[in-house]
């Protein structure tokens, strides 16, 4: 998913912020016409700088929009701020959306735009009846990786290596696109506690801390070859832990690093 700080949702690029929401400000709606669409192509050059190659084309969005799907707009104070755009899928018999962008215009981050894109695709899932919503994300962004997992309740189990290939976002500063895969069950206790605000268990005796350096998106611009390290770290550890059943269940903010909490995990 590109789940508003940049990031496709989907390549996620999901760009999500973590702040209190100017709800009063905002709206979120459907995209119903094709100018909505083209605003989204024109959100995408805004949000992440890219290339046309790159760009998701209106084409897209409609045939995401008649197939299952949905594009959503937001407005702030009348005027494009984001858009969320997701894809009718399913894993084993479940019925799912992957939302594959979800992205707010630099200008209008940390109004909390990003959180109410994420709650009205949750809003309308639970309303249309599917369970889950599933993206990806860039497992550098740690704003990101803090937004998802601690303030929505998403899990993580899988690592996809260079999802995407280069991009010619500036964003990417030419590393792999690697993501990790972000599962939110929309009914389930945990994401029902966290959004509520409650804390969550403790982990267990048997989890494990992973640091990334808080700032590895600033060291990134100076430093790309210990960002790629970096990287490479974290895709060997989670690739292997994952595939003995652990998921990240939490994550942990500090000023000098942030750790991924990865635990035994079971549905």
């Amino acid at each position: 998913m590109r789940s508003s700080v940049p990031a496709r949702d989907g390549m996620s690029m999901n760009r999500i912020e973590d702040v209190p929401s100017a709800s009063k400000a905002v709206t979120i709606r459907a995209c119903d016409s094709h100018q909505d669409l083209k605003m989204c192509v024109d959100l995408q050059r805004r949000i992440w700088n890219f290339s046309d190659e790159d760009l998701v084309p209106t084409a897209i969005f409609v045939v995401a929009r008649h197939t299952g799907g949905h594009a959503y707009c937001a407005l702030y104070n009348d005027q494009p701020a984001g858009f969320a755009l997701a894809f009718s899928a399913g894993h084993d018999g479940l019925r799912l959306w992957h939302s594959h962008m979800v992205g707010v215009v630099p200008e209008y981050q940390n109004h909390g735009i990003g959180r109410l894109l994420k709650m009205h695709q949750r809003d309308e899932a639970l309303r249309l009846g599917i369970p889950r919503i599933e993206w990806t994300f860039d497992p550098l962004e740690l704003r990101n990786a803090h937004f998802n997992i601690a303030r929505l309740g998403a899990i993580v189990r899988h690592y996809i290596p260079n999802c995407y290939g280069e991009t010619t976002s500036p964003l990417h500063r030419s590393l792999p696109t690697d993501r990790l895969l972000a599962e939110w069950p929309l009914r389930s206790q945990r994401v029902q506690s966290v959004l509520s605000g409650l804390s969550l268990p403790a982990s267990g005796p048997d989890a494990i801390r992973i640091s990334v350096p808080a700032r590895i998106r600033d060291g990134q611009s100076s430093d790309t070859n210990q960002a790629r390290e970096i990287q490479a770290g974290l895709r060997t550890r989670l690739t292997d832990l994952f595939s003995r059943g652990y998921a990240i269940t939490a994550f942990a903010r500090g000023e000098e690093h942030c750790d991924y909490v990865v635990e035994p995990y079971e549905d």
